[in-house]
């Protein structure tokens, strides 16, 4: 059976995409997690340990609290707090820390620093795993132990305002809530005083036993404006006048009823030097902890200083801190300060609790847990322990007590710290089942491609995929029921669960039958394989197969890429591989084009134009030479004809050509750094977007939209050019309108807005330009004009003023330079030189990777732009604003493939061009994401696999994702084609 090539690829590519999610199912892991259930809510504690006899003491100590108030104020940094700023916009804050009754620390989270599992770890202290980024888009119920469920189970009354992600996790936990949605980052003033409004009620109450605040506006106006806006500083002055209102009123409360409140002022993470967050840098992962109660009094003299902890030690200091058991999975240790100043037995207590909970865990994820140095410590402290509670119920009080008293103190800290560390290293268990499913079917969608590219790109453009062998092959039956034999002994003996197994029986049958049949069509492709250089060795048809330079610059910098994504400093730098790649590119095509224009050589394979292999494949070699022989100085060497190649002075344009690409190259590389070593560097784009330079920003931003226009607007129709210009001119409004730049009448003190009415004006020109070539398109298919061509560009030309709407203003001048080069590209390169569709779609794939860095991006989570998924939107939507984020992040790479489908649509062998360049853009997309399925498989227990490679893996799985999408584009481009054929 044959395909197209766009079909078969887009196949390939969509088979890649289910492997790659089986495989990211069973690489991030699941945490560990205590074997007991979650509904045993009420099992008893550990009792005391005592030598000789059983003890007296076998419950839980009372609660330290009557109240707790968990203020969390979302992306605060802990420089916001302990800083400058802290001590000129949170005076309050800065006086309590300093005089007051409150203990201060530095809490580090680990990645992912979002949201959801920023929270997770708060309440259950345990470490969430890399895949709860994706969930924080839509986070499920949690059903781990967690402080949440134990207090509900107390009967303890909660109160929640702020945040919906909590009345996602904990549903039906609060007896009153507001939620407010997160990712609405255009608002940052409603969104605390959805908050703020309830505050004044409930604090008259006493009918609850924890209210919790979430106020998100902090992190909106860092994902808006960053951490250097004047913004930042307003919302903590208003951060500090609501916390001095909670104290003042706890400490009112606090004359009603003999235990104190406790007050609890966090962060969930930080935030970045772009106002983002994500990823593991120290902006993002430190956060301060103040924890403040009259319990808490200081004596005159005593100097506190923030000592840094780890974020899941709240879940801990909290259980103990209101009577409750601590959450079984909890990797936490218990705050010590809280509890000095209680009696030694109830000090000794917490502790021994804290540290039998955690070496229970260590016993579950550990086999050999004997033997490891914290369980030791542990044991050894229990059996202090039980000597200072004998002498403690013989003698009563005195020194010698207290100095032994001390020492298990010391030691039962010393194990918890050592089993801590020890469960954080046992953390992750992988689910290898399914990674190896899902690199396998990765693999072979691959190897089908790699089988393929012969008859693609040499000979035909429809490669025979023999689909009837496998159906009603033996062979095939028997590969399925291996699979199954194996599937089910591997799901019957796993200890640990396995995503694959939990599949209903149809659905895991799918995934053996699309292993067994795509192994079956590979052994048939191979021996077809074999069969036909057999016959071509007999063959005349076929005397040269040479490389052209190019071709073999192309090959190695992909296959250099990819090797690269084995070592951790290349991903985090991986920016520095396409800035070399297609600078190196501009020097080749620049030594290519000199020797094209400027030297008259005899014909040698290697400087004659692309080899036209098939059938006539001589006769095209023995044309191509005699034609540049028969050249002249002037004209360009491009076979029997000549008539298209500059002449005059347009050669030396042509010659500066790959010069003007790497000037524009190294000026945008100045515009945004970005990777781990230079994102903390100053840069073009930090220096436009401070408040001290909005009016260059402003000029610059105009500039930029004006040459937008000028480049996009030569291939629309005269209606699409009015409404592109109306549209770029709505895209300057709507910045204007949110306060990014100005218009020159404009005051610098004008009040900012949404700009939800000028981004939908922007969005109603997007959506008629993308209808008006969509109608174009379709006009092709039945009348044999030129509409094909004039409607993809402008569906490209809508997708031109999507990008510059969402783009921040000073990445504006990236999507200049990028019609730019793609336009002095067409007319002196590519179609001058005549260079084949695989080689220009190679040269595409480069530049777009490259724009991808170029407007800022990275392979770190804290650097996708949410922001962009929310122009022009009220309320939150999760299909649109995934849309927008998702095509804000790829813009370089989704314009460079729609300008490459607009360019081969004016070939004139227009359906092959179109089918070999969906081959070659799926083959060079899917080759690095086998590589690196295998890479970070090899590496899964690397020191850097959470912080380099499980990010860069996301990115790897989006990419596919998003070049399958460009792949159906590049098919009906094939199909329309052949169409009208």
């Amino acid at each position: 059976m044959r395909l197209k090539s766009g079909v078969f690829a887009a196949s390939c590519v969509a088979v890649e995409v289910l492997g790659v999610a089986i495989f990211l199912r069973g690489f991030f892991p699941a945490s560990v997690r205590s074997s007991s259930r979650t509904e045993h809510l009420a099992e008893s504690p550990a009792p005391e340990p005592l030598a000789g006899s059983s003890s007296n003491w076998t419950k839980l100590p009372p609660p330290l609290f009557s109240k707790a108030v968990v203020m969390l104020i979302d992306a605060l940094r802990d420089d916001f707090v302990f800083g400058s700023k802290g001590a000129r916009y949170m005076p309050f804050t800065t006086y309590l820390m300093e005089k007051g009754p409150t203990h201060s620390f530095v809490s580090e989270a680990k990645p992912p620093t979002v949201t959801m599992p920023r929270i997770k770890a708060l309440m259950t202290g345990s470490l969430p795993g890399f895949v709860d980024v994706i969930r924080n888009l839509n986070s499920p119920a949690l059903l781990e132990d967690n402080l949440i469920s134990q207090a509900k189970a107390a009967g303890k009354r909660m109160i929640f305002y702020g945040d919906e992600t909590w009345v996602k996790l904990f549903p039906k936990h609060f007896v009153e809530y507001d939620g407010t949605t997160s990712f609405f980052v255009s608002d940052y003033t409603e969104v605390d005083n959805n908050v703020t409004r309830h505050l004044d009620k409930v604090l008259k109450r006493g009918d609850w036993d924890m209210l919790i605040l979430h106020y998100l506006g902090l992190d909106h106006i860092g994902h808006v404006s960053g951490p250097d806006s004047p913004l930042i500083g307003h919302k903590l002055r208003e951060m500090d006048g609501i916390l001095m209102k909670i104290h003042t009123a706890l400490l009112t409360k606090e004359r009603e009823t003999p235990t104190p409140s406790l007050l609890v002022v966090c962060g969930d993470h930080g935030m970045s030097e772009t106002g983002s967050h994500g990823a593991a840098s120290t902006e993002e992962v430190r956060t301060p902890l103040i924890l403040v109660s009259s319990a808490f009094e200081r004596k005159p003299g005593d100097v506190r200083h923030p000592t840094h902890i780890q974020q899941t030690d709240l879940a801990a200091t909290l259980s103990v801190g209101l009577g409750l058991p601590i959450p079984k999975d909890s990797l936490g240790n218990l705050l010590f300060p809280v509890i000095e100043r209680r009696p030694m037995r109830e000090r000794l207590r917490f502790l021994h609790l804290n540290a039998v909970q955690l070496s229970r865990l260590l016993q579950e994820a550990v086999p050999s847990y004997e033997k490891d140095p914290g369980f030791e410590q542990f044991m050894m402290a229990e059996r202090l322990h039980g000597s200072w509670v004998k002498l403690h119920l013989e003698e009563g009080h005195s020194d010698a007590l207290l100095s032994l008293g001390t020492k298990v103190a010391r030691q039962y800290l010393g194990a918890l710290r050592t089993l801590s560390l020890a469960l954080s290293t046992h953390v992750a268990q992988y689910d290898v089942y399914s990674m190896v499913v899902g690199t396998v079917v990765v693999l072979e969608a691959l190897t089908l491609l790699l089988l393929s590219t012969p008859q693609v790109l040499c000979r035909r453009a429809e490669p025979e995929v023999p689909l009837s062998f496998p159906v009603f092959s033996l062979l095939f039956y028997l590969m399925f029921l291996l699979l199954s034999a194996i599937h089910v002994v591997v799901c019957t003996s796993a200890e640990s669960s396995c995503y694959l197994c939990g599949l209903p029986w149809l659905a895991a049958g799918g995934v053996m039958m699309l292993v067994s049949a795509m192994f079956c069509v590979i052994l048939s492709a191979v021996a077809r394989m074999f069969s036909s250089s057999t016959a071509l060795r007999k063959s005349v048809a076929h005397p040269y197969t040479g490389w052209s330079e190019m071709d073999f610059l192309l090959l190695l910098g992909t296959v250099g890429h990819v090797l690269t994504l084995g070592a951790s400093s290349f991903v985090e730098e991986e920016h520095q591989t396409w800035y070399f790649l297609v600078n190196t590119l501009c020097l080749a095509l620049c030594r290519e084009t000199c020797r094209s224009y400027f030297l008259r050589d005899d014909c040698e394979p290697q400087h004659c134009s692309r080899v036209q292999l098939g059938s006539q494949g001589a006769a095209h070699l023995q044309q191509n030479c005699t034609a540049y022989k028969a050249s002249t100085p002037g004209q360009l060497r491009e076979g029997p004809s000549t008539s298209g190649a500059p002449k005059g002075h347009e050669h030396w344009t042509v010659l500066v050509v790959p010069w003007l690409v790497l000037a524009c190259c190294r000026l945008l590389r100045s515009l945004n750094h970005t990777g781990v070593q230079g994102a903390h560097q100053s840069d073009l784009g930090h220096w436009l977007t401070s408040a001290n330079h909005r009016v260059e920003l402003s000029c610059l931003a105009a500039l930029s939209l004006l040459a937008i226009f000028m480049l996009a607007q030569r291939g629309c129709s005269p209606v699409s050019k009015v409404a592109l210009a109306l549209g770029l001119l709505g895209v300057f409004c709507y910045r204007a309108a949110i306060g990014n730049v100005l218009f020159p009448w404009q005051l610098a003190t004008r009040g900012i807005s949404k700009g939800i009415i000028e981004a939908r004006f922007v969005y109603v020109f997007v959506l008629g330009i993308l209808f008006t070539g969509t109608k174009d398109l379709l006009k092709s298919e039945v009348i044999a004009a030129n509409f094909k061509t004039v409607g993809l560009w402008e569906i490209y030309s809508g997708l031109v003023l999507l990008a510059a709407l969402l783009l921040r203003p000073h990445n504006l001048p990236v999507l200049a330079f990028s019609l730019l080069i793609q336009t002095v590209m067409t007319k002196f390169i590519w179609k001058p030189l005549k260079h084949d569709a695989a080689e220009i779609t190679i040269m595409h794939y480069w530049f777009g990777q490259a724009f991808f860095y170029f407007q800022g991006n990275s392979n770190n989570i804290a650097t996708v732009d949410i922001s962009a998924g929310f122009v022009g939107l009220d309320t939150y939507m999760e299909i649109p604003a995934t849309f927008l984020t998702v095509f804000g992040t790829y813009v370089g790479p989704v314009l460079w493939a729609g300008h490459l489908a607009h360019f081969l649509s004016t070939e004139a062998d227009r359906g092959s061009a179109a089918g070999r360049a969906c081959f070659c853009y799926a083959l060079i997309c899917s080759v690095p994401v086998a590589a690196y399925v295998i890479f970070v498989t090899s590496l899964r227990y690397h020191l850097f696999i959470w912080s380099v490679f499980s990010p860069k893996l996301l990115y790897e799985g989006m990419h596919l994702l998003v070049t399958a999408a460009l792949c159906v584009l590049l098919t009906a481009t094939e199909q329309t084609s052949h169409a009208r054929a």
